[in-house]
């Protein structure tokens, strides 16, 4: 039964960084109220919402009475200290130390340079046409698959999961790369370790409901 709160979650149907909470919330059983903006149509920058997260980005997370929590990892750290069960950490600091340095080469070394308003201003002003934007986004996607398949075909951590046989943040975020790669086809086979991984993940309710095409705003 998901635990009733006052949390409201704003989010865009195909946000990666959204993707990342909605999991998080499914998996620990957290009801919340979404508000589903248009990126495309540029709802991230109405007063209203520059209000909440004045960097027009999402997710942004808020309950009554607190500042509004943004960027998906800090709203992450959030609800596992909040609401510790399932734990997504591991208890011991070592390992928490490698999931966190797992999600942080998706997150923070893969993901920004894809974003579309990374996209936008190379197209604005670097005249990349759209098949450079493409180009520039497989580039990073695939340097950030093979890094992660080599960690995690060497560690022995790794089990049905990044971090053993339990869903933790790691997951998370590799488990969002899933529509990425079947949006651009990219053949899985040189990573053979991501592709187990993402599939178990994608075999969960959690990751399952929090598919891009079924959330608020999705085209049909």
């Amino acid at each position: 039964m998901a635990t009733t709160t006052g949390l409201h979650l704003y989010g865009f149907w195909r946000s990666m960084a959204a993707y990342r909470v909605r999991v998080a919330l499914n998996l620990k059983g957290i009801a919340v109220t979404e508000t589903a903006l248009d990126l495309n149509a540029g709802d991230q920058f109405a007063p209203e919402y520059l209000a909440v997260n004045p960097e027009g980005a999402v997710p942004a997370l808020v309950e009554p009475g607190h500042a509004p929590l943004t960027q998906s990892m800090a709203i992450l750290e959030f609800l596992e200290e909040r609401y510790p069960d399932p734990p997504l950490l591991p208890v011991d600091p070592y390992g928490r130390a490698r999931v966190r340095s797992l999600a942080a080469l998706i997150v923070s070394d893969t993901h920004p340079l894809m974003v579309p308003r990374v996209t936008a201003y190379l197209a604005e002003h670097a005249g990349f046409d759209e098949a450079a934007q493409r180009e520039w986004s497989l580039h990073w996607v695939v340097r950030g698959l093979s890094a992660m398949e080599a960690r995690l075909a060497r560690d022995t951590e790794t089990g049905v999961f990044c971090h053993g046989d339990q869903v933790t943040f790691a997951d998370i975020c590799l488990g969002n790369l899933g529509a990425v790669i079947r949006m651009a086809r990219l053949d899985t086979a040189p990573y053979p370790t991501v592709a187990r991984i993402i599939a178990a993940c994608e075999a969960m309710e959690a990751f399952q409901r929090a598919n891009p095409r079924l959330q608020l705003g999705a085209p049909a």
